[in-house]
């Protein structure tokens, strides 16, 4: 399963907008939890504008939350900017555009509550606000 910005962002944070059912499927040992870089860089442009604080440094909590809760790195790939040339603007966000590409391209379903995510040829599960993938073992 892939896990979109806000899912990481959520689950990381302890926010109550992630869904018992999101929340569920990122803890279940069964399920390959993957993190694209653009999912922790939109975190640290979060912080950066005050939207989230942390009582540690971000670079501290990104790495202990990435190794504790063992989350895999999506590496962005050439065929994930590849998908970015064709797949179209039904959404604008950069971030959320990779993230659909890189679902589209792994095959891989995303974790995310935007309904835009629909007009895409991707399964998205059930989310306040996209968050991620999740792969079955």
């Amino acid at each position: 399963m892939r896990r979109d910005t806000a899912r990481a962002r959520v689950f990381l944070l302890d926010d109550p907008q992630l869904s018992v059912t999101a929340r569920n499927l990122i803890a279940d040992p069964d399920n390959d939890i993957e993190v694209s870089p653009a999912t922790y860089w939109k975190i640290a442009i979060k912080i950066s504008l005050r939207k989230y604080e942390l009582p540690e440094p971000y670079e501290v909590f990104i790495e202990r939350e990435i190794a504790t809760n063992d989350f895999h790195i999506l590496h962005i790939e050439p065929k994930h900017a590849a998908a970015l040339t064709t797949i179209p603007f039904h959404h604008r966000d950069p971030f959320d555009r990779l993230l659909i590409a890189q679902a589209i391209v792994e095959q891989i379903p995303i974790v995310g509550g935007n309904a835009v995510f629909d007009a895409y040829q991707i399964a998205r599960l059930w989310w306040s606000f996209p968050c991620g993938i999740i792969r079955r073992r």
